[in-house]
């Protein structure tokens, strides 16, 4: 394996554990005052969910969009073999002494199967447009643009992703209906702000990658 391929490896490999485990905690909500001026209500799984958009700009600025597609149906892939391990550990009924009952481990997993089958429909959407989109900038404008392509790119796909996901939990019945575009604003808002903020991070990423390469 070449380090270009140990690079790819690492990027694909982390990106489908930040898509599960947002899969996994995604229930918890929780309000995040960004220095006194605006407080956000997202769900902790929406936290770092904006860094797999990074990931997925990177792998396409260095391996192309066919390298960074295969990451996202890999993550897909993960997505699936979670869902039914979960599945399979949540009718395995607990002993009397185990400190997480029968009805515990439903309420904190049992809904895992709507957020992979949303999170599945709008990974797949947003990430492939996400790919496009950096591709398609990438190409009309100099290395020197490296913010436009990326925070470009993200900010449409994020905003696909942000809508889809919440409409999906709130047509089940895990969010609140009336509280949906709330939710969206919050949520895509926060996710902004940090793909914002974190344009610093991808730079130097592409700094690392360039040198190691």
């Amino acid at each position: 394996m070449t380090l270009s391929d140990k690079i790819y490896t690492f990027l694909t490999v982390l990106f489908s554990i930040l898509i599960v485990i947002g899969n996994l905690i995604y229930q918890k909500f929780v309000s995040i005052n960004i220095f006194g001026f605006h407080t956000f209500q997202l769900s902790v799984g929406a936290i770092l969910y904006p860094l797999t958009f990074l990931i997925t700009d990177l792998i396409t600025e260095f391996f192309g969009k066919e390298k960074a597609r295969i990451c996202v149906r890999f993550a897909i892939i993960m997505n699936i073999i979670a869902a039914l391990i979960l599945n399979l550990m949540d009718v395995i009924p607990a002993t009397s002494w185990s400190k997480i009952d029968d009805d515990t481990f439903h309420k904190i997993f049992g809904f895992y199967n709507v957020a992979f089958v949303g999170s599945i429909i709008a990974c797949f959407i947003s990430q492939n447009v996400d790919v496009t989109l950096y591709s398609w900038i990438k190409k009309v404008t100099s290395n020197k643009y490296l913010w436009l392509r990326s925070n470009g790119s993200t900010c449409v796909s994020l905003f696909i992703d942000t809508c889809i996901v919440i409409s999906f939990m709130s047509l089940f019945g895990i969010f609140p209906s009336e509280q949906i575009w709330t939710l969206i604003l919050s949520s895509y808002s926060f996710k902004l702000f940090f793909t914002l903020c974190s344009t610093p991070l991808f730079y130097l990423c592409v700094w690392v990658i360039r040198g190691i390469e």
